[in-house]
């Protein structure tokens, strides 16, 4: 089943965001070389594609686990969570019905 993590930064994360950010891509690349990931993603703070220092407010992943419990270990572990860049962290069941 698909699972959206929906992730809320704390504010000013953008150096703790860099810190962490190797370790983080590299456990989507492992989630997309599985062919589980659907789509991952960053919310910029401004209205650009490249925000710049203005940073992110948080991020989308949504991806495929065989279940809500380790679709929520998957989003504990994330190094952006070990690292403090997010305040919160919501996974869910998600349905894609389009395209």
């Amino acid at each position: 089943m698909l699972y959206a993590i929906i992730s809320q930064d704390i504010d000013n994360s953008l150096e703790l965001r860099k810190s962490a950010r190797p370790a983080h891509i590299e456990r989507l690349q492992q989630l997309r070389d599985e062919g589980r990931l659907v789509l991952a993603g960053p919310h910029p703070a401004i209205d650009h594609t490249d925000p710049g220092e203005a940073g992110f407010t948080g991020s989308l992943v949504v991806a495929e686990f065989d279940s809500l419990e380790l679709a929520q270990q998957w989003a504990d572990d994330d190094p952006y969570v070990a690292g403090g860049v997010y305040e919160r962290v919501i996974v869910k069941p998600f349905k894609k019905v389009l395209p």
